[in-house]
């Protein structure tokens, strides 16, 4: 890890559960998809993205579509992008550091689209830390 990234101020879990992860995920990716800078940013973008954590088994979709941003917890038969952690531990710490330098996760997927894959990946980050750090949903109710 180089010296330059800081960790963020949000608590990751040691003791998450796969279920609760997948709900503060699905809940962060809600957060993302509000985000309106992130949205313009995406308007071009038509892809699906598949999200796999292979130590716990969790795969995600995100498609991506005229700005908008849809989650599915189903994977994506035929996505163009696949971003893999092989551990919980590295995706998290990813997600701790805001960084896509510490190379934890793998990219399979042409390479011009990263150009919509990594503001996603750093906006989804920055939601995901704000989930950590407050784990409510819109009505108040504990995502723990």
């Amino acid at each position: 890890m180089k010296p330059e990234h800081q960790p963020v101020d949000a608590p990751i879990p040691q003791a998450l559960s796969k279920r609760a992860a997948r709900r503060l995920i699905q809940r962060a990716f809600v957060l993302t998809g509000r985000d309106k800078h992130l949205r313009q940013h995406l308007r071009e973008a038509h892809l699906t993205t598949l999200w796999v954590v292979e130590d716990w088994d969790l795969t995600w979709t995100v498609i991506l579509g005229r700005g908008g941003i849809e989650f599915e917890r189903r994977p994506a038969k035929k996505p163009d992008v696949v971003l893999t952690w092989p551990t919980a531990e590295k995706f998290f710490q990813e997600v701790e550091y805001d960084s896509l330098l510490t190379g934890a996760h793998q990219f399979d997927g042409k390479q011009e689209l990263r150009r919509f894959s990594e503001p996603l990946l750093k906006g989804f980050f920055k939601s995901l830390c704000h989930v950590l750090r407050y784990p409510v949903g819109d009505t108040g109710e504990s995502l723990l």
